[in-house]
């Protein structure tokens, strides 16, 4: 049953990504992803709430999944190049995605995502132990990094995606390994 699930989830999303690169996600109807999928409208209900836990489900699984194990591994900067070079080769959707603003924001969804899988990986990492800093929680640590992330994913998608993905990588390890002293020093 579960394959059935995903299944269904992949045929929704490569509608929805479809149309996407068409039109503005914020005039995509289910409707529309339902037929362009061949199910039909409950189906898509039944797997999610709405476009945009469609969008979020798009991200987590196309995007942020295949780098678990990277992560987990500790191998960071092959788990951007990753999701820089997943992003790039879906542009077009991605360009599109990025427009979205407000509530259900492309920023907002990416982040979130983000967010969790760093609360994961750093939460099973951190020792139970004495802190640092009582402030220096893994939930706070995971959203300084998702912000931090999700900031430069979103200009570089913005941006046209001109840098390539070994580049964005470089530059976003460069600025998140140095104090904001010695980046400005080195301008």
């Amino acid at each position: 049953m579960a394959g059935q699930k995903e299944r269904i989830d992949t045929l929704l999303a490569e509608s929805f990504k479809e149309l996407a690169c068409r039109q503005p996600i914020e005039k995509i109807t289910i409707k529309a992803v339902t037929d362009r999928a061949g199910v039909i409208r409950p189906t898509f209900y039944n797997h999610f709430q709405d476009k945009y836990e469609l969008l979020e489900w798009i991200i987590r699984t196309q995007i942020l999944e295949p780098t678990r194990p990277l992560i987990h591994a500790g191998m960071v900067d092959e788990a951007l190049m990753l999701i820089f070079t997943s992003i790039k080769a879906d542009g077009e959707f991605y360009g599109r995605a990025v427009k979205l603003e407000g509530q259900n924001s492309f920023e907002e969804i990416c982040k979130s995502c983000i967010e969790d899988i760093l609360l994961e990986v750093i939460a099973g990492k951190s020792q139970t132990g004495k802190r640092r800093h009582f402030w220096l929680t893994p939930e706070y640590i995971a959203k300084y990094y998702a912000q931090s992330m999700s900031f430069v994913v979103v200009n570089w998608i913005r941006s046209g995606m001109t840098v390539e993905p070994r580049e964005i990588t470089d530059i976003y390890n460069y600025m998140i390994t140095r104090s904001m002293t010695e980046v400005i020093e080195e301008l």
